[in-house]
């Protein structure tokens, strides 16, 4: 018998030992990396998922491929979501329980035809309604005229009476991507309806993601809704904020409910998050922290800096008009409240009087000023009364349960009606005509904990 001859490949030392390193190094970093994709839920036990895809896009319609990067790689307060068939019973049981509070809010009544949709009331007036009190008043809560959709859609939405699952698009900003995750259940028991307007409808038209000829709009888990948006607000921001703050009214018989930013995707079921998120928590509202704010005038500064909003002027008279009417910077004080900044592209709702009641405050402030619904958020919660019980999670945990995508590029400027050039602030335009303005205690507090 021949001698046997040793490969060459492994007839050096210093090859093999770096081959092994090698494979180790790749096989800790798979490992590392799905570590981390997962370390912020945890599940008890599998749970039946759909398999089939919910809709097949047809190539045209070209929807972003690949998420932002996530900014956390890791989380330090993971959730833990119970067996889905435990949640889906324990939901059931609490949308049909009868004893569930109908009190609901009062609302102030328009006449349905004609004029604004939200009144548009002065400071004075909208502060007036943030102590609800015993509930003997009316709360202005927008409908001043009909939501322009149709009487079909419509009677659909009143006949969702468990959870509902709320997007929008206007203006083409975004495409409609399907929820992952979904249990083999859930489509039977959450409704998921998507608002758009005559630009977007038009483009999904002619992508033909949507068929002209079929009078039930729907694309996958989406049921499609119509909104005839020049008879709302000329800026597309503003028509999205209506179904987003306002879903308690256009869905009156749901008892929770989900927004969900149309550049965000969810990655688990929503059965899952209400549960874990608001439901566990006995939280009125489920939202996440800002990954890089606490303060509003933090906020306020980054949207002047970044130009979120183009009328620089109106900025500071809005956040003036809060520095004078009780606005305090985030502390130690307002516990439970973890910070005064949300990111509310992912909102969880219950129902009820203070949720609701919140909802509508914060719609009459975006309306009294612009769309940007993170700077009254902690003026209206620390003043309203009855106090909400609000569960702002971990930024890693919004990181993990959905993934966002950029907006649709668009060409020749930004989508809306907002002017090319932004108005600045005037020098002149301090609060008294002198130099100190309504916000130095407010900013002095805030740097102050800062240096501390």
């Amino acid at each position: 018998m021949g001698k046997l001859v040793t490969p060459l490949l492994f007839q050096s030392k210093f090859l093999c030992f770096s081959l092994s390193y090698l494979f180790l190094s790749l096989f800790f970093t798979f490992y590392t990396s799905l570590s981390s994709t997962t370390k912020c839920y945890f599940r008890s036990s599998p749970f039946d998922p759909l398999q089939s895809p919910l809709f097949n896009y047809p190539q045209s319609y070209a929807p972003h491929k690949h998420p932002i990067p996530t900014i956390q790689s890791s989380c330090n307060s993971p959730v833990f979501f119970s067996d889905y068939w435990f949640v889906l019973n324990e939901i059931r049981r609490v949308v049909d329980d009868s004893s569930w509070d109908s009190k609901g809010l009062r609302y102030v009544q328009g006449n349905g035809n004609g004029g604004c949709f939200g009144m548009n009331y002065s400071t004075h007036e909208r502060i007036s309604y943030f102590d609800y009190g015993d509930g003997g008043i009316e709360i202005p809560c927008g409908f001043f005229k009909k939501f322009p959709i149709s009487d079909h859609d419509r009677l659909a939405m009143e006949s969702c009476k468990g959870v509902v699952v709320v997007s929008a698009i206007f203006g083409d900003h975004d495409k409609i991507r399907q929820p992952k995750g979904l249990g083999s259940k859930t489509l039977d028991h959450v409704c998921f309806y998507m608002f758009v307007d005559e630009v977007t409808l038009q483009q999904l038209h002619y992508h033909n993601v949507l068929s002209r000829k079929t009078k039930e709009n729907k694309i996958g888990a989406w049921r499609i809704v119509k909104v005839s948006s020049q008879e709302l607000y000329e800026n597309p921001a503003m028509n999205g904020i209506v179904p987003k703050y306002l879903v308690h009214r256009l869905f009156p018989n749901s008892k929770y409910s989900i927004w969900v930013d149309a550049k965000m995707q969810l990655a688990v079921d929503p059965l899952l998050l209400l549960h874990s998120l608001l439901i566990v928590k006995d939280a009125d509202m489920a939202i996440s922290k800002h990954p890089f704010y606490v303060h509003t005038m933090e906020e306020a500064m980054a949207t002047a800096r970044w130009k979120k909003w183009w009328d620089v002027d109106s900025l500071r008279i809005q956040i003036e008009t809060y520095c004078e009417n009780g606005l305090q910077p985030w502390s130690l004080k307002k516990h439970p409240y973890p910070s005064d900044v949300p990111d509310s592209a992912i909102i969880l709702r219950k129902h009820g009087v203070a949720s609701n009641l919140f909802s509508c405050l914060l719609f009459n402030e975006l309306e009294a000023f612009n769309p940007r619904d993170q700077l009254p958020f902690a003026f209206v919660r620390d003043l309203m009364n009855p106090k909400m019980k609000i569960n702002m999670f971990d930024v890693e945990v919004f990181e993990h349960v959905a993934s966002e995508y950029r907006h649709n590029l668009k060409h020749g400027g930004s989508v809306g009606t907002q002017p090319a050039r932004t108005i600045r602030a005037s020098p002149d335009l301090l609060a008294n005509g002198g130099s100190r303005t309504k916000c130095d205690r407010y900013l002095a507090e805030m740097w102050g904990d800062a240096q501390d």
